[in-house]
């Protein structure tokens, strides 16, 4: 709204300082600012105001230490992050921009889901919640919506290197030809780094091509469904999901700036996105509302995000890198969502398997998702969570270095 009315008298009266807000970086840098502000402020509140409704933790005992000191903790503390978030987007981006509309519409979608299941598991007395098929709809359909905005909406598209010409200093310059539409993205580590979806129809015929949406969106549903699960499934421990979450969106808002930026995506030879640079206002209110969260949620932490924040942490990165064509490296980038969903999988599946074998199941970890297994090793929950956040810090190094190594 800021942003709109600055224009508007930059336009009208030439007012002096009006023109900053044509600046992204001026933009992320009040956005970051405002966050941090809200959440550290106003979080204080929230939370006085959950404790106040008795809106408190329900703890499984699990054998954990220190698992019954937790009970009674305020949850559903992702509210602070989806306010600390929108309200700076909605103060200083450009909201006729498709990929922040995307991206305001993924919070308030995973953010309603997720709120769902927390007010069922405190107020109905249900420590299941929602039930698994209803989440897993509600991702589905998210996904289906992400994924038809990005193939059809006019305004998602790249700019592919057109040519060479040579300039006045004789210099060798590439050249970007037109706005196209297409459902591309770059694969890590490879030279030739375009991956088309649609060679993955086109063998079924001539123009298959134009039914690639097929391909398309079923990836884009399994993106959004398993990287808000494996959010869901890393919040488990106090700190664990926002210290990590921060380091992955700051390495998207880096991708995001470099894809947006038609010098830098020359220079890294990926794709230049139009339009992409906007997100940056939106990603830096995100980490901003994380790292304002993160004050209460350290050890000991004084409120739990819940699924209302973890679902909705899964869903915007998710939705991120899929806009700045890098949903190959989540697997990287996300190594530690990744780790504990894989950690739940692979100790359900051995269960399941020597149960059958033996009559008795045996385990791989002493509990998951993976936190739990160094809980169970008698790790203290700060030294799980900063060994980690190192963890995630090199994942994020990586995943950045990937531009270069090919």
């Amino acid at each position: 709204m800021l942003y709109y009315l600055f224009e508007y008298l930059e336009k009208q009266y030439q007012l002096p300082g009006a023109g900053l807000f044509g600046f992204l970086t001026f933009r992320a840098a009040m956005s970051v600012l405002l966050s941090l502000l809200i959440a550290m402020v106003y979080g204080k509140r929230i939370i006085l105001f959950l404790q106040k409704q008795q809106i408190g933790e329900s703890i499984r005992d699990l054998g954990l230490e220190g698992q019954k000191q937790k009970a009674g903790t305020p949850t559903m503390g992702g509210i602070i992050i989806i306010m600390s978030t929108l309200i700076p987007v909605l103060l200083f981006a450009d909201l006729k921009n498709i990929y922040v509309i995307l991206l305001i519409v993924t919070t308030i979608w995973m953010g309603i889901i997720g709120f769902i299941d927390d007010y069922i598991k405190i107020f109905k007395k249900d420590k299941k919640g929602l039930k698994g098929r209803f989440k897993v709809m509600g991702q589905v359909v998210l996904g289906l919506i992400v994924g038809s905005v990005m193939y059809f909406h006019p305004e998602v598209t790249i700019k592919e290197k057109d040519g060479t010409r040579i300039t006045e200093s004789f210099a060798v310059e590439k050249v970007f030809g037109q706005e196209t539409k297409g459902v591309m993205t770059n694969v890590p580590f490879f030279k030739d780094n375009e991956l088309n979806y649609a060679d993955w129809i086109s063998w079924m015929g001539e123009g298959m091509e134009s039914y690639a949406w097929l391909i398309f969106i079923p990836v884009v549903i399994i993106i959004v469904t398993a990287v808000s699960n494996g959010a869901n499934l890393t919040d488990g421990i106090d700190g664990l999901a926002a210290g990590s979450s921060a380091i992955m969106v700051l390495t998207l808002g880096i991708f995001a700036w470099v894809s947006g930026n038609i010098q830098f995506s020359d220079y890294l030879d990926i794709f230049y996105i139009p339009r992409v640079g906007e997100l940056l206002i939106f990603i830096a209110a995100f980490v901003g509302a994380l790292i304002g969260f993160l004050w209460y949620n350290a050890y000991p932490a004084q409120v739990f995000m819940g699924d209302t924040g973890s679902l909705t942490i899964g869903g915007v990165i998710a939705v991120i890198a899929i806009i700045v064509r890098k949903e190959l490296l989540i697997p990287i980038l996300c190594g530690i969502f990744f780790a504990e969903t894989l950690s739940v999988m692979l100790q359900v599946s051995y269960f399941k398997r020597t149960k059958k074998k033996y009559g008795e199941g045996k385990r791989l970890f002493l509990m998951a998702p993976l936190h739990h297994h160094y809980q169970k090793k008698l790790y203290h929950e700060s030294k799980i969570v900063t060994r980690f956040w190192i963890i995630g810090i090199l994942l994020a190094v990586i995943s950045i270095v990937t531009l270069k190594i090919r």
